[in-house]
């Protein structure tokens, strides 16, 4: 009850008792102790009249001439009152009122009785009986739990009749009137200071209920202020490290026991660095409190909370049903702080607004008994959304090449491949089909483990972008194919694959211009193909860099055409020397429709005013419809597998020249 007292006693103003005035205090207490006041009053009343009734045993020993009278009134005035206290309190009478009844129904039982006792003709009887009159001022004043002012009046009325009841039976007798009169008058002072006393002391113990409910809830604001700041990021307001990892433990614990999935979502700004570096600190901080508060406001009312995981990186989690619904809380995230349109025109890739790259994994049955690996899987796919050309969502897929568990061992691998000749180039030839003679090869890289197993590019390669080391591997396969296919005259050109990683990395064409420089072989001799794999559009430090090596001389090739997302944008953009097709619309054109759509790419690309080159040729059937399309250059394992440089054997292919001559 104190508690709901100083919820009161806040209502107006005040948070501790000392500060509020005594009326206010005394209100309080009136309100709060009511119910207990009314059940006491009840409680009192009913005891009361059950041993007011007991008494009727004493009105036939004392009074027997009259004692049938006072029993009825007895009777009367008990029946009476108990009705009118269960009507009262049916009726939700407050407390004033039930003790109001309560002190009526001890001075109607006192007065109705002493009436009719008063006609007995036993006069010793009655002398020494009245003195039992006392009982009813000290049920007002002790028995029951009566403010001070109703049990004093009480206690004068009751009085009031004992001293008229006694002048009036023994006017004569002043000795009897003298020592009874003192003696009520006694008990009227000594019963009324007690409940004086009473009513003060229980004041003063809510008073100081209310001061420890004031003193305890004043403990709990604080702890949980400490609580909280404890939990909370100092800058951005939002959970900070220690809060996540537990709520992290919190839910993988619910995942574990009870089944409940979830997902953990990683959001990191991007540029951030390029950010905070122009426009300086403040700025920088400014700029993370707002997608804090983006992602706050936009989280919350879909049950989902965001902790700031460190730097630039947030970090979301909440509880899921399946992988649609993380993929719209991605994107929900995603176009929140895109939507904020903070300026941020130093990013160099085309956006000028603060965005970010988000990566997320969620509880599947496969997900292993470690709470680190659902962390780890949405850091692979912040990665993997990083590498995609930023500002987009990408789920952890087990099967993608970036984010699979099997790397760990090839990043290692990937260290030292150089230095332990792990890696070597292989080449395959690239056939002109009008004339047979061998224009290029393709350079391809090659990697095996310590214990010589050997390792695809589509399991390395992707490793070698995440882990950065496509940069040293990347430049080692430029000077390789120039030193041994360019610079010994093996062949008169060579391609190079070249990732999207390499051509974002400041100072890529000033290094490849020292390797043209330092083996003596001209741009003109080189070309690099660059995989339809990130949208052109918004690269400007990728398009820069293309123009670079373009005045090196470079050839700058198109590799693997129509399998991407951004091909028409990357034709839109930059003037490519050569398109290669994907093989895999080759090996389609053995239906109508797939020939179709083959020579609409090859009319689209021709239109253009661009050189094509088909991969995949494989059979001479594939050879005879190069010719009956027109197309110049093909590569395939029926011109040539790729091999070692000591297998390299540049010839013409007699056949493809008399089919070329036709």
């Amino acid at each position: 009850m104190s508690h709901a007292a100083l919820n009161d006693l806040e209502a107006t103003g005040k948070s501790c008792p000392t500060q509020a005035p005594p009326s206010t205090l005394r209100q309080i207490y009136e309100t709060h102790t009511g119910p207990a006041r009314v059940t006491a009053a009840r409680q009192g009343l009913w005891v009361a009249v059950l041993v007011y009734l007991l008494f009727a045993a004493s009105d036939v020993i004392l009074i027997p001439d009259v004692a049938a009278t006072t029993i009825l009134a007895r009777f009367i005035v008990a029946l009476l009152s108990l009705v009118v206290l269960e009507v009262c309190c049916w009726a939700k009478v407050g407390p004033r009122g039930i003790e109001s009844i309560s002190a009526i129904s001890i001075v109607a039982g006192y007065l109705f009785w002493l009436i009719p006792a008063l006609e007995t003709t036993a006069i010793e009887s009655i002398r020494l009986y009245m003195i039992f009159g006392t009982i009813f001022m000290m049920g007002a004043n002790l028995f029951f739990i009566f403010p001070f002012v109703l049990s004093v009046v009480t206690s004068i009325v009751v009085l009031g009749v004992l001293l008229a009841s006694m002048v009036a039976m023994f006017p004569s007798d002043p000795v009897y009137m003298i020592n009874f009169g003192l003696f009520y008058v006694s008990c009227f002072i000594f019963t009324s200071y007690v409940n004086w006393k009473l009513n003060g002391e229980r004041y003063n113990v809510f008073l100081n209920a209310l001061e420890a409910a004031h003193q305890h809830r004043e403990a709990e604001k604080r702890g949980v202020a400490l609580e909280r700041l404890s939990n909370t990021d100092y800058l951005t307001g939002v959970e900070n490290r220690r809060a996540v990892d537990k709520r992290l433990r919190d839910y993988w614990t619910d995942w574990q026991s009870e089944g409940k999935a979830f997902a953990a979502i990683l959001v990191d700004v991007d540029f951030f660095k390029k950010y905070n570096d122009f426009y300086g600190h403040q700025a920088g901080d400014r700029c993370l409190i707002l997608v804090a508060s983006v992602l706050n406001d936009t989280l919350k009312p879909l049950n989902a909370s965001v902790g700031r995981y460190g730097g630039e990186e947030f970090i979301v989690l909440s509880r899921v049903t399946g992988r649609d619904q993380v993929m719209a809380l991605c994107e929900i995230i995603r176009s929140a702080v895109e939507g904020l349109h903070l300026v941020h025109d130093q990013r160099r890739d085309g956006q000028a607004v603060v965005t970010v790259s988000v990566g997320a994994s969620y509880t599947r049955p496969q997900s292993g008994p470690k709470l680190e690996r659902i962390i780890n899987e949405a850091d692979r796919a912040l990665y993997s959304a990083k590498a995609n050309g930023r500002n987009c969502i990408r789920l952890f897929n087990p099967n993608d090449p970036l984010t699979s568990d099997d790397n760990e061992n090839i990043a290692a691998t990937l260290r030292m491949a150089i230095k332990n000749d792990l890696v070597h180039l292989v080449y395959q030839p690239i056939q002109n089909l009008r004339t047979g003679r061998v224009e290029a090869v393709e350079s391809l890289m090659r990697l095996k483990m310590i214990d010589g197993t050997p390792l695809s590019p589509a399991q390395f390669i992707p490793v070698a972008e995440r882990t950065g080391a496509i940069l040293d591997l990347g430049l080692w396969a430029i000077r390789r194919a120039c030193t041994e296919v360019l610079a010994t005259g093996i062949a008169p050109m060579a391609s190079v694959n070249v990732s999207a990683i390499q051509l974002k990395s400041r100072g890529f064409a000033l290094a490849v211009s020292t390797i043209l420089e330092e083996t003596g072989v001209s741009g003109s001799q080189l070309a690099f193909e660059i995989t339809e794999g990130i949208d052109m559009e918004g690269q400007s430090d990728v398009i820069r860099c293309i123009t670079d090596l373009q005045a090196l001389g470079i050839r700058i090739w198109l590799d693997d055409f129509g399998t991407g997302f951004a091909g028409l944008s990357w034709l839109r953009l930059f003037p490519f020397d050569t398109v290669k097709i994907d093989r895999s619309f080759l090996q389609d054109a053995r239906r109508p429709a797939g020939r179709a759509m083959l020579e609409d790419i090859i009319r689209l690309i021709r239109n253009r005013g661009l050189k094509i080159l088909i991969e995949g040729l494989e059979t001479a059937d594939h050879v005879e419809l190069m010719h009956e399309l027109g197309i110049e250059l093909g590569q395939g394992y029926y011109l040539g597998r790729p091999v070692p440089i000591d297998e390299v054997r540049i010839k013409a292919f007699p056949r493809l020249a008399t089919v070329a001559g036709l």
